[in-house]
């Protein structure tokens, strides 16, 4: 009986994988790297559309050591840019050696202690394959996942802006106390403020790191649309023409970003396949507080507001809280206006939940909402951070939550319903 060749297990091992649970991928894609790149662990970060969803399997040492701050500056640093690298990554006890792959789509595979090998090119290929199929459901766009990505991606920010703030009280407390006259070693005094501090610090940026890595260039989201579009067009009697949003452009959360490529790619496909359209102009633009979409063709312009096609596109883009204007024109082509808000709907937020609610306690839940900390609001309301403070414990009470972050799922649930 002759052995599979080499190559064939590995194929076949890559099928049971696009096959397999979602759950159990991390654990399938180890064991097709694992002859090639020997490893202790496998974590992955995907590009999804509420910003990233991470895997992991392998020793438990090291996949509860690396934090997501760890992954989100390993992704940052790559600056989108499709490679493998292998660096030492300093944990609480230890340095262990990593190779990181990154995706085109700019999804991150994590292998703790490689084994030197001529197969990272295969690595990177495999990554590729792996974190597009991942990328199903954004590339879907179904309407109900991507307003679930909204509210999860808001309800992330205030549970990980509400951790920061809780940890920066702590130590401004023990900057206050330990600055009291009443302590007779001023060495230790010293020492234990500049520690306090440096803690400070590394938390504000901790936070400033989580609101970036969470965010996408909108020059880059829309890099990433081009590269997606180009292999589905490259064949068929279609041209698509792009052009570029401004530079300086404000970047986009992470789950508007993959939202407006799902609708725009689920636009052109569905348009590659319509009678009579030749060439689609898709356009992007940022005006500080929506995303700005424009997609025109040059078909014979009888999509009505009942068509297949504009159903598609109006749930996916009412599930991100966006608009869509239509404007068909017989024999001339149909022109698409889409805004989508980049942060969260605050207005939309009265509602049953918020019946009880003062007008102030309202205006301070919706900045929460949108992942304001305490300092921001006060300084945007005009009122002292304890005045704040003060109107989230009542909020909290008047809701029934236990924290900020809980009457936030909430809000967003009770909008939902």
């Amino acid at each position: 009986m002759s052995q599979a060749h080499p190559s064939g297990r590995f194929l076949r091992g890559l099928v049971d994988l696009m096959s397999a649970p979602a759950r159990d991928i991390p654990r399938d894609l180890s064991a097709v790297l694992a002859p090639y790149v020997p490893h202790t662990a496998l974590i992955t970060l995907t590009a999804d559309a509420a910003g990233g969803q991470r895997q992991e399997f392998g020793d438990p040492a090291f996949t509860t050591a690396v934090t997501a701050l760890d992954l989100d500056q390993i992704r940052g640093d790559a600056a989108n840019v499709e490679a493998v690298h292998r660096s030492s990554l300093p944990l609480d006890c230890e340095s262990r050696t990593v190779l990181h792959a990154h995706a085109r789509n700019g999804a991150l595979l994590m292998l703790a202690d490689p084994a030197t090998t001529d197969a990272d090119d295969l690595v990177l290929s495999t990554w590729n394959i792996v974190a597009l199929h991942q990328q199903k459901l954004p590339d879907d766009g179904s309407p109900r996942y991507l307003q679930n990505a909204r509210a999860a991606a808001s309800a992330r920010m205030e549970a990980l802006t509400e951790l920061a703030d809780e940890y920066s009280t702590t130590l401004e407390s023990i900057l206050d106390t330990l600055r009291s006259d009443r302590l007779d070693d001023t060495a230790a005094r010293t020492n234990a403020i500049g520690i306090a501090a440096g803690g400070l610090v590394h938390l504000r940026t901790a936070s400033d790191k989580v609101r970036t890595f969470t965010e996408e260039p909108v020059t880059t989201a829309f890099a990433r649309l081009q590269d997606d579009l180009r292999p589905v067009t490259r064949y068929r009697d279609i041209d698509v023409q792009f052009v570029d949003p401004p530079v300086d452009g404000r970047p986009l959360p992470g789950e508007v970003a993959h939202g407006a490529r799902a609708v725009v790619r689920g636009t052109i496909l569905a348009l590659t396949d319509h009678p009579g359209v030749s060439k689609v102009r898709v356009q992007w633009d940022c005006d500080g507080t929506n995303l700005l979409m424009n997609v025109r063709d040059d078909g014979s312009g009888d999509h009505s507001e009942s068509s297949s096609l504009l159903s598609f596109i109006r749930e996916r883009v009412r599930a991100l809280h966006g608009q869509l204007a239509l404007d068909a024109t017989p024999g001339w082509g149909t022109e698409m206006a889409i805004v989508i808000p980049l942060d969260p709907p605050n207005s939309g937020l009265v509602s049953s939940a918020l019946a009880d609610l003062r007008p102030r306690e309202v205006q301070v839940i919706e900045l929460i909402a949108v992942g304001h900390r305490n300092r921001s609001i006060a300084e945007r309301l005009g009122i002292s951070e304890n005045t704040v403070k003060f109107h989230v414990s009542r909020i909290l009470r008047k809701l029934g939550a236990s924290s900020r972050a809980e009457a936030i799922s909430m809000l967003f649930a009770d909008r939902r319903a």
